[in-house]
């Protein structure tokens, strides 16, 4: 086992939020750093903004103007800025005019003057903008470098932290020939990118000595309250820790906590499919009134209406947050912005998470999550949902969900993008037709080291809220279309030629889990679990568990004799299917 040494450089806060966290703390102290990037991505602003943060009289900062802007005009637009303090301007901060000596193209002259500003102030801080007008006043590569290695070499001997502002283009022949990006200590790399109709500004720190850096692509924002960096959120390096027999989350509605076995367990994330107008949005709120109820504060982002209209519109069926919101234990986040990054979005729900020390929250609908996204973030919905997921979780929150399906009824789909997987409790939600009614049925498909009731139930929505009743029995209907069992529970012919080889299989091995099966029957994912569940409601098979391994075994009494009938109904649809 290794000791860590105490780190003999000092870390400098930036004053730029979430630029410290991908700093991996901070800026080296004394370091000689690069701001490149294209017009428009927020350099100046960047490197205002930290010699605004650092400067004081004890410790000033230096900011060298050379072509670009005169003083006079920079400190116009920056007075537009919450971080510009007018009583800095001259004593904390002060600015100098490079023009006259680049104009000349002596970069002698240049480094004299720099060296007799840098000598008189003693700043803490030393800001060139731009560098690269400098740097096209030298007569060749080699005077360039000479001159670089020199203001390097002078500054950090005068224990000053330097910014070298430039115009520079990612993958050109002058940023890997230019002697600038080989002898700076730091590159912070500034983008921005037009996305179909959206503007992504973005930071990359591609060099940073001395410093355990946030690697990739960090989204950036420019307010009038300046630069602001999201920090790209990544899962965590190590397990979440086991919570055997932990305690429950209450869903709200009473007869689904029951099928859950008291509720979803604390700290994980639950996921609800439906088609719309199923109650999606009930549930959530259902989830964040029952927390609420019990003291523990609660936060429920939005993103097709206005948290008035959502209240409003809420009042009329199930539990009503208004007198929570007013006790200050649930807080309504809208994120209706179009084009967000997925980093922007997860730091706004961090954020209410912080300011109510939430326990819950729902996310009301990850569809319109998906909506509010830049393309970026969209082609890859996966991938947001997946870092969404591990970040609010590893908050320990216990995390709803909601989205919309389009319900088939001839198949089964448990979540669009095949995001099902990521949670680790799934509820199904269908509309079925019986007597020449529409009904809604609700199934808890999963749940993660924890047993629930499989049985699917019917549910309805009245006037205080959610209300799950009895299990839909002498009916198969996940998918939409009642399959009526005969008096006695004997099977009809309707059984299919995939779920009678299925309890073949099944009768054979006596049991057996899912992953032997797909082996056994060549039938896999949802369809291997649209079977299975087929015949655990139809009381064909039924499961138990063993070290922590789902098996399924053939109910002896009623499969007698239907294993040969199954056979017989694989046989006759294939025989079908070659004539067809």
């Amino acid at each position: 086992m290794t000791t860590r040494r105490d780190p003999t450089i000092r870390l400098l806060p930036t004053g730029v939020p979430g630029l410290d966290a991908v700093l991996g703390g901070g800026l080296p102290e004394y370091s000689f750093n690069l701001i490149a990037g294209g017009p428009g991505g927020g350099k100046t602003t960047l490197a205002l903004q930290i010699a605004f943060s650092r400067a004081s009289v004890e410790a000033p900062a230096l900011y060298f103007t050379v072509l670009g802007e005169p003083p006079l005009k920079m400190l116009r637009h920056a007075q537009q800025y919450s971080f510009f303090d007018k009583a800095k301007v001259g004593k904390a901060v002060r600015f100098v005019n490079l023009s006259a000596e680049a104009m000349d193209k002596d970069l002698g002259s240049i480094m004299k003057r720099m060296l007799a500003e840098v000598e008189e102030i003693h700043p803490a801080i030393v800001v060139v903008d731009s560098f690269r007008t400098v740097a096209h006043a030298s007569g060749s590569e080699t005077d360039l470098q000479a001159f670089v290695q020199r203001l390097a070499l002078h500054l950090t001997g005068w224990q000053a932290t330097t910014f070298l502002v430039g115009e520079y283009e990612t993958e050109t022949a002058e940023s890997h020939s230019n002697p600038i990006f080989t002898i700076a200590d730091g590159i912070l790399w500034l983008t921005q990118r037009i996305e179909r109709t959206a503007s992504v500004r973005r930071l990359q720190v591609t060099k940073m000595r001395a410093c355990a850096t946030m690697p990739g692509l960090h989204t950036l924002s420019l307010s009038l309250d300046g630069v602001r960096v999201f920090p790209r959120i990544l899962p965590r390096g190590e397990p979440r820790p086991h919570r055997r027999g932990s305690a429950r989350a209450s869903t709200g509605v009473e007869g689904l906590d029951a099928m859950m076995s008291g509720g979803i367990p604390t700290g994980e994330s639950a996921l609800f499919v439906g088609p719309s107008g199923s109650g999606k949005s009930l549930f959530a709120r259902h989830f964040i009134a029952a927390g609420a109820e019990a003291g523990e504060p609660g936060v429920l982002v939005v993103f097709a209406e206005h948290p008035e209209e959502h209240l409003s519109r809420a009042s009329a069926f199930g539990p009503e947050l208004a007198s929570f919101i007013e006790r200050g234990l649930v807080e309504v986040l809208y994120l209706r912005s179009l084009d967000l990054t997925i980093d922007e979005a997860l730091a706004a729900v961090r954020l209410a998470v912080e300011r109510k020390k939430a326990t819950k929250v729902a996310i009301d609908s990850l569809s319109e999550f998906e909506l509010a996204l830049v393309p970026s973030s969209r082609d890859d919905f996966r991938e947001a949902l997946f870092r969404s997921v591990s970040a609010l979780t590893d908050l320990g929150v216990t995390l709803v969900m909601t989205v919309h399906v389009v319900q088939s009824f001839t198949e089964l789909s448990l979540s669009p993008h095949l995001t099902e997987f990521m949670t680790d409790v799934l509820v199904l939600q269908r509309y079925v037709e019986i007597d020449g009614k529409l009904e809604k049925a609700v199934a808890v498909v999963k749940m993660r080291d924890s047993s629930h009731d499989t049985s699917i139930r019917r549910y309805s929505i009245e006037g205080g809220g959610i209300v799950v009743g009895e299990t839909l029995r002498g009916y198969g209907v996940l998918n939409g279309i009642p399959d009526v069992r005969a008096e006695g529970g004997a099977p009809l012919p309707g059984m299919t030629g995939d779920e009678a080889a299925l309890l073949q299989h099944l009768g054979e091995l006596g049991e057996a889990d899912a992953r032997t099966l797909s082996r056994r029957t060549g039938m896999k994912g949802a369809t291997l679990s649209l079977a299975l569940a087929r015949l655990e409601h139809l009381e064909y098979a039924t499961t138990k568990r063993r070290k922590g391994v789902t098996l399924y075994c053939t109910t002896t009494q009623k499969s007698t004799g239907v294993v040969a009938r199954g056979a017989g109904a694989q046989r006759e649809t294939q025989h079908r299917a070659r004539q067809s």
